[in-house]
């Protein structure tokens, strides 16, 4: 295990402990951003937890989150920081958020960490290392037929969007089961084989950066809804298995769709 990935754990684990001390709180304040999304304290003193964390252990390191300015990079390194992925869900109690970190080197994605700590669940993944959840090695599932597949989703537009026949949008009538699981454990549902495709029509680099080495090192595939895999910057996130994630791929790529 690198140094970076070890810190990875370490800064995930405490301020998941973090959260946990507002979770589920009457008395948990919640504030409007300027982009009228929520955040709270819990939100902003994880991630300066983390933050500190990195610059005393890499003080030439970039670091780039949700919550603060980008403290620029001196050596082609940045830390992708989302404190809580899913804070909505962390608002209404549910246990279904994550705390995020992200290590970029020259442009790409080294490691993921994702902790999901009212869950006592956390994945990880280094490029070349396989993904694992607990410690316990994982992969997508092999799933290849929509009828037999599951797909979950984050915003409600998912399914309440006109009728479209983008390959990602027709799973919503035709997959097996449809749920809205969603947020940074939906597709850690597909890293670990229990869901073969999940669905972000909006996202930010922090929502996406810890899990795509995580999926793609449990053998799955990420991209946009364009079929871009290098998707920092991309028009939304779809995670899938292999077999269902190419099958994608290869329709967005023929023009079989209207956006």
């Amino acid at each position: 295990m690198t140094p970076e990935l070890q810190l990875a754990l370490e800064l995930t684990e405490q301020a998941g402990r973090l959260t946990l001390d507002y979770f589920g709180k009457r008395s948990l304040q919640v504030f409007s951003k300027r982009d009228d999304t929520p955040v709270t304290d819990a939100d902003r003193k994880a991630e300066e937890l983390i933050r500190q964390g990195i610059s005393s252990r890499f003080p030439d390191d970039g670091a780039f989150g949700e919550e603060f300015d980008e403290r620029p990079s001196g050596n082609g390194r940045r830390w992708i920081i989302d404190p809580i992925d899913g804070t909505r869900a962390f608002i209404h109690g549910v246990p279904l958020y994550g705390v995020m970190i992200a290590l970029e080197v020259d442009g790409l994605l080294r490691l993921g960490v994702i902790n999901f700590p009212a869950l006592g669940e956390r994945y990880h993944a280094e490029v070349g290392g396989g993904a694992f959840m607990n410690g316990s090695s994982i992969q997508v599932s092999a799933i290849a037929e929509t009828a037999a597949a599951t797909v979950v989703f984050t915003e409600k537009e998912y399914l309440l969007d006109p009728k479209s026949a983008h390959p990602v949008d027709l799973l919503r009538s035709s997959a097996g089961l449809v749920r809205g699981w969603g947020d940074c454990y939906g597709h850690m549902l597909v890293a670990s084989g229990r869901a073969e495709v999940a669905v972000d029509k909006i996202m930010s680099p922090w929502d996406c950066a810890a899990v795509i080495p995580i999926v793609s090192e449990a053998g799955g595939c990420c991209f946009d809804y364009r079929g871009r895999q290098s998707i920092i910057d991309g028009e939304g996130l779809v995670s899938a298995n292999r077999a269902m994630g190419q099958s994608l791929i290869d329709a967005i790529g023929k023009g079989e769709h209207v956006r």
